[in-house]
């Protein structure tokens, strides 16, 4: 249930019978767990979208020059 190097760390705090403070370093763990993936997936996010507005200029971009070829005006 816990990763291997936790063990150490929970079983002082569960001898000394401190179990606020391990109940507050378990809290703190996995609130910065979450946080960095919620910062990757915001990246990978970024990524794609700025991708997907790179696409929509290029198609932009053709559908202009296609529409200048034929006469038409925009």
């Amino acid at each position: 249930m816990l990763p291997q190097g936790a063990e150490p760390v929970v079983r002082a705090f569960v001898e000394r019978a401190d179990i606020a403070a391990l109940s507050l370093f378990m809290w703190a763990a996995v609130t910065t767990g979450l946080l960095v993936w919620t910062l990757k997936e915001l990246a990978a996010a970024n990524r794609r979208f700025d991708a997907f507005v790179r696409e929509l200029a290029r198609f932009n971009e053709r559908a202009g020059r296609r529409r200048s070829h034929d006469g038409e005006e925009a």
